[in-house]
């Protein structure tokens, strides 16, 4: 939706559909909101439309109290697209702005700064120091808001460099101090902060839109669980799975609910939801990290409409997307580990976790481990395939972070010994969260595209392709 006349229509009938997609503000009250904000809808000629919500904050907007824009799920474009912008946009999602500087960034996309900021600024009306302060604005809310730490403490968490900073942020952003926008948390987050202890964790509500099938994803889950690393309780319906995470600053431990699908409303719409998490952080700054990860593995910022609408036109497609609307393509927590796990296989990857994996400080439960690291296994297993990816992953010669490019990571995966197309293709969907990918042994539609990864997920769902 690039014309404004179409996106005033989305605001009007308050489509959620389009909630990270873009925001609008208004002139006359100076706030910005999501497509789908309750609030009375504004004149058009006091609208104006923002890619980002940095770029509104950067105009002078601040955030609506009401719909919380910040809380939207992440624009779908970002993990579909492969050019420099959407890999810029994964990277400052996954906190690379705030550990390494823009300079850091540029350097990992293969830029320079100002290229970097040019092209950023051109599309999204935002540079990356602008974006990576809308989101540890949003991460500071979230502290403020369900946690009791310290203000002090939270503004460090959320990665700002010092309080007088922190502070001016929360003012610009929301319109009020920190103290102020803790005090206006929304009754559920008043609750939650009230039971909140350090071993309890940070509860956590990942928003997605759409409809999204939990069973599918936590069935997968269930299936390639690693003992030590992870674990998956209760009945289908209502299982949690819980994993532990190697992150920047420390690790983490991390819960997540298994929520069946919101219904859809009279008009037939699916009004998205969201997934319940709990996070149990050494280190508070690696919030926006596990987020973000979290988000990646269970295809949080996923446009089903879109998806859909597209294999639902496909005649083989058409009853296994009605049947499943929202279906999504599970990406990763770690992407290395993910690597490793899919050439290696689960029974092999429990015995690497035995052998080589991290104990944690404070185990929890059947939570006793962090998976190997690639240095690790490169040094301890030197010999055959799993030795040649972890040496690959160890020294940068294969790349499979949130910027990596896509087609220069799949030709790198190819040039290792042992590594067969198919297996490729599987870390390049999983690791890379490629939308796109088709092994090339499997005769697949060209109308399947862009989304053939969601295509083969609904056919291994339906049990007419062998996982």
């Amino acid at each position: 939706m690039k014309d404004e006349d179409p996106r005033y229509e989305a605001v009007r009938s308050r489509d959620a559909r389009f909630d990270g997609a873009f925001f609008f503000a208004v002139e006359t009250t100076g706030i910005y909101c999501r497509p789908s904000c309750p609030a009375v809808t504004p004149k058009r000629r006091n609208v104006r439309f923002f890619a980002t919500a940095a770029a509104a904050q950067a105009d002078g907007f601040r955030a609506c109290r009401r719909c919380r824009p910040d809380a939207v799920p992440g624009s779908a474009e970002w993990n579909a697209r492969a050019d420099v912008v959407a890999r810029a946009m994964r990277l400052i999602a996954d906190g690379i702005v705030d550990r390494e500087g823009v300079a850091g960034l540029a350097a990992r996309l293969g830029y320079s700064a100002r290229q970097v900021q040019r092209q950023l600024t051109a599309e999204l009306g935002a540079g990356p120091v602008a974006l990576a302060r809308a989101q540890r604005a949003h991460t500071a809310r979230v502290l403020l808001q369900t946690t009791g730490l310290p203000v002090t403490e939270i503004a460090f968490a959320a990665g700002f460099a010092s309080v007088r900073q922190f502070n001016d942020t929360i003012r610009a952003v929301y319109a009020a101090t920190p103290s102020e926008l803790r005090a206006a948390a929304p009754r559920t987050d008043r609750a939650a902060r009230r039971t909140a202890t350090p071993a309890a964790g940070i509860p956590l509500r990942l928003a997605h839109r759409g409809p999204y099938q939990a069973r599918p994803v936590f069935d997968l889950l269930a299936n390639e669980a690693v003992p030590g690393v992870e674990e998956i309780s209760g009945p289908p319906g209502a299982r949690t799975y819980r994993r532990t995470l190697r992150l920047p600053y420390g690790t983490g431990i991390v819960a997540v609910g298994e929520r069946p699908g919101a219904p859809r409303t009279a008009s037939g719409a699916h009004p998205g939801g969201w997934l319940h998490a709990r996070l149990h952080l050494t280190d508070p700054r690696d919030l926006t990290t596990a987020v973000q990860r979290l988000r990646r593995l269970f295809d949080l910022d996923a446009d089903p409409y879109a998806v859909d609408e597209r294999l639902g036109a496909d005649a083989r497609l058409a009853p296994l997307v009605a049947a499943r609307p929202g279906l999504r393509s599970p990406g990763a927590a770690d992407p290395e580990e993910l690597a490793i796990r899919v050439m290696a296989g689960r029974t092999r990857a429990a015995e690497l976790v035995r052998r080589y994996g991290k104990t944690l400080d404070a185990p929890c439960g059947s939570l006793t481990h962090l998976f190997p690291e690639p240095a690790v296994l490169a040094e301890a297993e030197p010999g055959g395939t799993l030795g040649a990816l972890a040496a690959a992953l160890a020294d940068g010669a294969v790349r499979l972070d949130p910027g990596a490019d896509r087609d220069d990571a799949h030709d790198a995966l190819l040039a290792l010994p042992g590594l067969d197309p198919r297996t490729v293709a599987e870390i390049r969907t999983r690791a890379l969260g490629d939308p796109d990918v088709a092994p090339p042994d499997l005769d697949v539609p060209g109308g399947w595209r862009p989304w053939r990864s969601y295509a083969l997920q609904h056919l291994r769902v339906a049990g007419e392709l062998e996982s």
